[in-house]
């Protein structure tokens, strides 16, 4: 079975334009155009990568967002017409793995959702020993996190950049750095993401920021896991 792409978004003529994109990429494409349709198709297809328009009728994008984290890792790429940075931040920070603002190219959607494939996927590769720093154990081969023994619920790409950091306590990795190994070479959006998603992992954490216990800001230059 090829990698499954779900588009949910209620322009019809802009979801024929991402079909015929994503098909010529070799992607079977599931669609639906309001967001209870969207999220009923998401739990029946098992899709890979969803691509969600934020603006829906029946379930906004966020809360067909919310809904489909409590049974889905799949990759998400939340399309907005919104600009306001906060309202991009509120987006990741619901479980999003990227934004793309309208009006966009099919052809970079089509590149972010490679970029994005290139990471590995949850139950691949050989066994990993987990990894510990102080309380914080996360294991790879299982994806799980654990902090004093407590599970901490991570989405995909949360996890992803607490493994990388985790990897090499006392390194500082730059956005640059994180963005290549997290959401694959090529990506090439806005290096932002990555300061939003640290800060959902630190709140998830119970991390204070000025002070914190595991992951470290380096000013002007990225972040590393404290030893």
């Amino acid at each position: 079975m090829g990698v499954r792409v779900l588009v949910v978004e209620d322009e019809r003529s802009l979801v024929r334009l991402l079909r015929a994109y994503l098909e010529r990429e070799g992607f079977e494409v599931y669609e639906a155009f309001d967001g209870r349709a969207g999220l009923d198709l998401a739990g029946e297809v098992r899709p890979d990568v969803v691509v969600l328009d934020w603006m829906l009728p029946e379930l906004d994008g966020l809360e067909v967002l919310r809904r489909l984290r409590r049974f889905s890792d799949a990759y998400v790429i939340l399309l907005t017409a919104r600009v306001e940075e906060t309202d991009r931040i509120v987006g990741l920070s619901a479980g999003a793995d990227d934004y793309l603002p309208k009006p966009f190219s099919p052809g970079e959607l089509v590149a972010r959702v490679r970029a994005m494939l290139r990471r590995p996927r949850s139950g691949t590769g050989p066994e990993e020993e987990p990894l510990r720093v102080g309380e914080l154990s996360i294991d790879p081969s299982r994806r799980e996190v654990r902090l004093g023994g407590r599970e901490i619920a991570l989405t995909a790409i949360e996890f992803d950049l607490l493994a990388a950091l985790a990897s090499r306590p006392g390194l500082v990795f730059s956005r640059a750095q994180l963005l290549e190994r997290v959401w694959g070479e090529g990506y090439f959006g806005d290096d932002h993401v990555v300061d939003v998603h640290i800060a959902n992992v630190r709140k998830k954490l119970g991390e204070d920021a000025a002070h914190p216990r595991y992951i470290e800001t380096v000013r002007g230059v990225g972040y590393r896991m404290r030893r």
